[in-house]
Parts: C-alpha cells; structure tokens; sequence
C-alpha cells in the first residue's frame, strides 16, 4: 500500500513538473534578475573562477536551464515507460541518479547526464535498492596461494563493513587457500554470512589448454567456468577479483541484477585504460574487443540465463579462434570475455564506472566520480598496487588502509530481523557462555578458556616438505609485538622449520608483515609458519597459541620451545640424530633441552657445552631461573648433566616445566591456563600422566634472553586475586586429571601439598 502511494504521489510530481518548468523556465530567460549560485564542488576537484557580470550570469542560467531540461526529458522518458513492480519502481530511484541513466550514459561519466546526475543526488528523497531486507547476496572469488588469501581479507571486511544483508561467499581455491580461509571464517563466527570451497584443482583442466601470460596464472582463467562450478540452482553472482574495496553496501550492486534487459547477462564498467585501443606502444596487438573493452574485476553474472545460452561452448569456441591468431592470453580470462562481447555485444549490461573504479597507471578512472560520495568499489588493478599513480591515490590508499588494519572482531554484528540457518558451535558457545557464573570473581579466566580468536593460518608464504627419514623436527613459540625482535636471532640458530604462533591486532599484524618482508633474514626462510591469532579479551591465551602453533607441525617430532629462548648451534641435526638413537618412533619420550639464562643483554653465545660450562662457573650464565624459581627445572638435576655423556632419565616432580621435543601426536596444553602461571607445568603433568619418559640429553641445551618483564606476570605479582584465581584453576585441572587418569594421578595432589 505504502509502495502505491509513493507511486501516485511521484506520478503527481511528475505531472506538475512537466506544466509548470517550461513556464519557470520561460520566466527565468525573460526576467534574467534571479541570481543562480554555482553548485559547490567536491574537495576532490578544482574549483573554476566564478562568472561575473551580466555575461556570466546569463551563462550560468543557460547551463541551469539546461540541465532543468535535461531532467525534463528524463521525468518524459520514465513516464512514456509501462508501469513495474513496486520493487523495481524502487530500484529506479536509487542512489547517485545512475539507476535513471540511459544505456548511452552509463560510461565512464564523462558526459552531460553526470551533471544533471548530480543535481538529483541532492534530493532528500534517496530511497533504498531493490533488495528484500534478508535477501542473500551472492559472491564468488577466486583465491589461491598465501598473498592473494591475505589480500581476500581486506576485501571481505570492507563488504562486512557496509553491508546489511546476509551473505553468502563461493570461493575457488586451492587446498593453501581453503587451509587459511576455512580457518579463518570458521573462527571468525560473522553471523549471516555462509561460505562454500570449490576445489581449483579439479577445474584445471576447464583451462589449462589457454597460455596465458598474466602474472595470475591459470587461476586468472577460471571465472571463466563458474556457470559450471557453482551449484545449478544458483541464478546470480557478484564476482569480484581479490584486489578489490567497497566503499558502499554490496546490496546496491546486487539490486543492479533488475537493470538487465532482454539478453543481458553480464554487467561489466567499461575498461579505463587503452589497452583494448590497441595503441600503447609500436606493433601493440590486444584482444578483440567493443571500443575500449570491459574490465572483469567486477562482474555481475546471470547464471542461470548463461546456462541456457551455452556460455561453456560459447567462450570456448571464441577462445579456440582467437588463439589462432593471438597465441595467448594477455589480461587471462578478460581477454576471452572481451572477445565472445565483441561477437554478442547483446550480452553485456554496463555498469557506471564508479562500480570498478580502476587505479593503474594512465587509465581514465579520475573520470569515474566527482565527490566522494559517488565512489562506490575501487580496483588496485596493477602489479604495482598502491603505488600506482593517481591524483587521489592518496585518499584511495587511506581508505584501503582503513580496512587493512579494521578490528575484525567488530564485524561479528548480528542482522536483526532476519532468520540465519543454526550455527551449532556458536549455539554451544552461547550456552556454554550463559552456564559461567558472572558473580564468580574468576569468571573472566574461566571465559577466556571458552573465547574463539580469529585466526589466520600461513600469513606469510610457507614452502615446506619434510624429509623422508622420518626424523624432522620443527620448533614451536608464540609470541606477541613486544617479542617480534627475537625472530631474526632464532632463525640464525635454528635452521629446521618452525610454526609461531603470533598474538596482535589487525592493526599489529600488518607491522608484522612490514617488518618480515624488510628483513633478509625473515624472507630467505620459506619454512617459517606464521600464524596470526588475533587479539580479543583481556588476557594473553598463551596455551590456546602454543596449540595453534602444533597443530600447523607437518613433521613427525617438535620441540616445544619459548620465543625469548636461543636454542643452541645445531641443535636441529642434534634433536634429528636423537630420534634414532633414543628410538622415539617406537616410545613415548619427552626429550629434556636443558634451559639457561643470562641477564646480560649482550652475551658471547656458547658454541660448546664446554664453553656454556665455562660461562656458567665465571657467573654469566645460570640455570634457568636459578634466583626465582628453582623448581621448575631443578628435576633435570644439572650436576649430572655437566659430566653427563649420555642421555639419562629423570622423574616428574610438581612444578616441573623443561622445554622439550615429543612426537607430533603428543596431547595439547590446556586452555584454562592463560597469561602467567602453571602453562607449562599442567603440560608437563599431563605427559607424566601419558607415561611418557623424561629424558635428559647431554649435549643439548638453550639460554634464554633478558627482556623486559611481561604484562602478565607483572599483574600476577600485583594482583591477588589473579594469584588466587590461578590457585583455583590448578585445583580445578588436578580435579580432572584424577577422573581422566584414575589412581595414578593421585601423586599430583600428594606432590602439590607437600611441595
């Protein structure tokens, strides 16, 4: 009812204004004393001298009364259509005026209607697009390998950040992709939002016959078969390269799909560059394509109406035919797109260019928007990214860094008003959430042992295969900001690979990004996992990272080591060796890494047990926390291992706490533990109560660094109740151990009260 309404009282509009704007207008040229004031422009653009005298006045009218007109013609031209929808009604009135735009004015904005566009973006009578209020939006990317993972990142938040819809995301990857990604979403917990994995790999062959010399690889190609890929009963898809920024809601885009005429069935900007014009450089030969070509970083796909017309044979005949001549691809996929609308120009829908706003170097995008406002998805659609040269490029990188660094956790916004398919682990989560006591003065511990952390696999590129004796080994730390320094040093002493653990912000883990791609150090090393947990509550869930850590080891055996530790010279080939010898595949050992200290910050590191020995009786080195806290290491009994020459076993004892190396199947930390205290010990506790054998070895050993104290461990010294909660929470764990491992774990609550 309110639909039809707005309906009459718009055709009313309409009607007046055509009687009454050819008399205002006559009265306007005859009068000539109404003073027009120029329409301001946007801070993006450079304001032009204003008119003066009777001549510039009358040009300003002539220019007011032309664009008067102009919206005149269109009021004619929206009228003189027959009736639609309600839906479409509101479709046709929405934001920017581009919705009213003819087919001929939907360019690259460089023409007349933009400015009388513009008039009409300053109504107050902007309405909403065409898109029900819980309608699902629809998005496929393709993603593979470990940049283009991390880049798809940014792009998802600058979605979730303006939408209001649910949504729905079809990505192709590869398996390095789906590793990160499904991670990533499945901890991320946005509500409304669902995601389907389509395996790359299968679809290889789809294209692998096209050479192509884009630096995207066969990945470049495979929007060519999406009408294959995606499920059958999916009728329309936004699809989106990964270089992408939105700067509006999706929905607007998505409301375009009621634009598409006849046989349209693929909405595509036009191409900003001359690349398609074929005149860049001397003997320059592109692609076959309608004028200046279309860009497919942004394409809306009628899927269903594809399907009838072919598209497979379609594109894959054209494709065959232009090889002929052209060899190969130059710009992947778009080349081919390019090609089949140079033969069915029918098929494309165009789309304003401020839906792909281009940043290469020399393409026309300045063209694209007049105001920030009109900016709606902006492409870094070069090799050289953001250091492309643009006017404005500066406001673009700043918008684009806004997303970067966005704390992900505030996009987990419910949509109200909407039905969502269950989400039973975040059911669970909830209820086991609303059965904590709030009144405990230990609720917030017992909460964080139940927080899910976003969490990014692989930030970094990881290129790693085990070797096939059976002996690998890799180091396991995590770490935060305040620890990043100690990266460079403990790839010089270890050379095996190593999965780390990292605790920051959004805003922490692009510092992390720059610090490692500017070190030599950090970048020659492709066996460097690099996992990021991102940071939310109040305390440091180091259990919860040591874990993350483990499970991303692909070798049999790992060493469970601290960040602020130097393991020794070779220790990697020593720990490898040590396997055989000590039979671990067939037992269940923990390998004892004595640990010492120094509280030097400068230290000539010990090349020798002999030379460790030597610095330990001049009193450079101590056993590890020899002044504080002795009985954390005090089992590995050091005496012996000064004369030691073989490895020899020791008993578990409350609070012990070595670093170790144990088979990759060895059970994980427990999560109630977080920040400062009893991390490592419940760890340790639990490997005794598996049976695992304690073994020192003679040669071996790692020294830890000084630093400033943590966070953590300055709040249990100042706080009481931290101390208490922890006491609880000790109690708790042995209470557990017992009904887990029965009799035998009596010995915990007898050695706890006796110590």
């Amino acid at each position: 009812m309110l639909g039809m309404c707005r309906g009459r009282r718009k055709f009313l509009v309409a009607s007046l204004a055509l009687l009454f704007i050819p008399a205002l207008t006559w009265l306007y040229l005859s009068v000539g004393i109404f003073q027009v004031k120029p329409l301001p422009l946007s801070p993006l653009e450079p304001q032009s001298p204003t008119l003066v005298g009777g001549a510039g006045e009358r040009q300003a009218l002539e220019l007011r009364v032309r664009a008067v007109e102009e919206e005149n013609q269109a009021l004619r031209r929206e009228l003189s259509r027959p009736p639609r929808s309600p839906s479409a009604r509101l479709h046709g009135a929405g934001h920017h005026g581009n919705q009213s735009r003819t087919h001929s004015e939907e360019g690259t904005g460089d023409n007349e209607g933009q400015k009388a566009a513009a008039v009409r973006n300053s109504s107050d009578c902007v309405q909403q697009p065409a898109v029900d209020k819980c309608e699902t939006i629809h998005v496929a990317i393709v993603c593979a390998g470990y940049n283009a993972s991390r880049d798809v990142v940014t792009l998802v938040k600058s979605v979730l950040f303006h939408r209001r819809n649910p949504l729905h995301f079809h990505f192709i990857t590869d398996s390095i992709a789906q590793q990160i990604l499904s991670s990533l979403f499945h901890t991320w917990m946005v509500p409304a939002v669902k995601v389907n994995f389509y395996d790359a790999d299968e679809l290889k062959s789809e294209v692998s016959w096209i050479p192509n010399k884009h630096y995207s690889g066969i990945y470049g190609l495979m929007k060519l078969v999406l009408t294959k890929t995606l499920p059958p009963d999916l009728h329309r898809v936004i699809v989106l390269d990964t270089d992408i920024t939105f700067a509006t809601d999706i929905a607007e885009l998505w409301a375009v799909f009621h634009k598409f005429q006849g046989q349209q069935v693929l909405g595509l900007v036009e191409n900003q560059s001359d690349w398609y014009l074929g005149n860049l450089w001397k003997n320059h030969r592109p692609w076959p394509a309608l004028g200046r070509g279309f860009n497919t970083g942004v394409i809306l796909l009628l899927l269903d109406r594809l399907r009838k017309l072919r598209w497979e044979q379609m594109w894959r005949l054209t494709a065959e035919r232009e090889l002929m001549s052209m060899l190969s691809t130059s710009l992947a996929d778009q080349d081919i797109f390019n090609a089949v609308i140079k033969q069915n120009p029918f098929l494309v829908h165009q789309l304003p260019c401020f839906w792909n706003v281009q940043l290469s170097d020399h393409t026309r995008s300045e063209k694209c928007y007049k105001d920030v406002s009109d900016l709606k998805v902006i492409h870094w659609n070069s090799p050289k990214k953001l250091r492309v040269k643009n006017k404005h490029v500066e406001f673009f990188r700043n918008l684009y860094l806004t997303f970067l660094e966005y704390d992900g956790n505030l996009l987990r916004r419910e949509l109200f008003g909407c039905p969502s398919e269950t989400d039973h682990n975040s059911e669970n989560l909830q209820k086991t959430l609303s059965e904590l006591d709030e009144d405990d003065p230990c609720y917030e511990f017992r909460r964080e042992r139940f927080t899910v952390h976003r969490t990014h696999l692989y930030f970094l590129h990881y290129e790693y295969e085990p070797s096939a004796d059976g002996t690998d080994v890799t180091l396991v730390a995590q770490l935060s900001m305040d620890r990043l320094q100690m990266l460079e040093a403990i790839c010089k002493h270890w050379e095996g690979p190593i999965s780390l653990a990292l605790y920051l912000s959004d805003a922490e883990a692009q510092q992390f990004l720059r610090y490692a791609q500017g070190s030599d150090v950090l970048m020659s090393r492709g066996n460097v996992g690099y996992h990021i947990v991102y940071k939310e509550g109040q305390f440091y869930p180091v259990n919860l990272l040591r874990n993350v850590a483990m499970q991303q080891v692909n070798t049999p055996y790992m060493f469970l080591s601290d960040i602020d530790f130097l393991p020794m010279y070779g220790l990697y080939e020593y720990l490898r060796k040590s396997v055989v010898q000590l039979d671990m595949a067939n037992t269940k050992k923990a390998l004892v890494v004595p640990a010492f200290e120094t509280l030097r910050y400068r230290l000539s590191y010990p090349k020798s047990k002999a030379e460790l020995l030597s610095q330990l009786d001049m009193g450079t080195l101590f056993t590890f926390r020899y002044h504080v806290w002795t009985k954390g290491h005090a089992p590995t009994n050091f005496a012996k291992w000064r004369t030691a020459t073989t490895a020899y076993r020791v008993q578990w004892e409350a609070d012990f706490e070595p670093y170790v190396m144990v088979r990759r199947d060895s059970p994980e930390y427990d999560r109630r533990f977080v920040g400062f205290g009893w991390n490592k010990v419940a760890h340790i506790m639990e490997l005794d109560a598996q049976e695992y054998e304690f073994v020192v070895l003679p040669n071996a050993y790692m020294i830890h660094m000084p630093h400033a104290p943590s966070f953590d461990i300055t709040k249990f010294r100042s706080n009481k109740q931290y101390r208490i909660c922890l006491k609880t929470l000790k109690e708790e764990f042995q209470q557990n151990m017992s009904r887990r491992y029965g009799f035998a774990a009596l010995k915990y609550m007898t050695a706890e009260n006796n110590s």
